[in-house]
């Protein structure tokens, strides 16, 4: 799954990374390394622009909230909970499969967080000993430093409690979509620990390679069955992983510090 994520780029340095031709400067976003859903994250996508003649899409880096809320919702509640959406049936799920053939988007992030029980706390549970597992969290990022290029879809909501000219009549929402985590070995892995992305969770965000974010983001591209095959994960052995402090569980906390790569799991928390 993605729970969490970093996004530190400035958003003229993802402009020129994608090729973006509009995106509005008051909307700029402090770097976030700390993502948790319901919070404001950039988006790419190809969209007309509104009120303009030129009905070409035009490829926008935009505000997003995310937690999708599917446009015919009665209530925004369900969003939070619906922060990713699996590859496997993205295409024929109700809340996604409307926006999947239709309103796609590239989440662009630093990479992701995922938590790890620890060993002892393991063997703890397994031997029915009550005890909170205490996890080890872990940054996934891409091994050359690039963008990591989330996958993601986007939808409308109008909010009918409130005017049209109100400023929050309409919702612009959005989800990660996962896929089955990689089960080779890490481009570069800890010294002790997971040897590969499934070792740390058997989901994770599905990162598209430059090759395809043209295909993805093309909104005249609807049939289901074509856009499936761009879900294909990305090639072996892109990816790195290290441990980070715990400070990052708690969505408060937030810096670049949370990023620093340990020399090995925290205490208490040993893979």
């Amino acid at each position: 799954m993605c729970g969490r994520y970093s996004a530190s780029r400035r958003p003229e340095d993802l402009a020129g990374i994608f090729e973006v031709e509009k995106w509005e400067p008051e909307e700029t976003l402090e770097p976030d390394y700390n993502v948790a859903p319901t919070k404001e994250v950039y988006a790419v996508l190809d969209r007309p622009l509104k009120d303009a003649d030129d009905p070409r899409p035009v490829r926008q880096l935009r505000t997003l909230k995310w937690g999708l809320v599917p446009s015919w919702s009665k209530t925004p509640e369900g969003g939070a909970r619906m922060i990713n959406a699996r590859a496997e049936t993205v295409h024929e799920k109700p809340s996604y499969r409307r926006a999947f053939t239709s309103r796609r988007c590239i989440l662009p992030a630093d990479g992701y967080y995922e938590w790890v029980t620890g060993t002892q706390e393991r063997e703890l549970e397994v031997e029915g000993k009550k005890k909170r597992p205490r996890k080890q969290p872990y940054f996934v990022t891409p091994a050359d430093g690039s963008v990591f290029a989330m996958a993601g879809l986007y939808e409308f909501w109008r909010d009918r409690t409130l005017p049209d000219d109100h400023p929050q009549a309409w919702w612009v929402t959005c989800s990660v979509i996962t896929t089955e985590a990689e089960q080779s070995p890490l481009a570069v892995a800890p010294a002790e620990g997971p040897r590969a992305l499934a070792d740390i969770h058997p989901r994770m965000p599905l990162m598209l390679t430059p090759d395809r974010w043209d295909a993805w983001l093309d909104p005249s591209r609807t049939d289901a069955d074509e856009l499936r095959e761009l879900l294909a994960p990305p090639p072996a052995g892109l990816m790195r992983a290290y441990p980070v402090a715990t400070a990052v569980s708690n969505v408060r906390n937030n810096g670049p510090d949370l990023l620093k790569e340990l020399e090995g799991p925290e205490e208490g928390t040993l893979f």
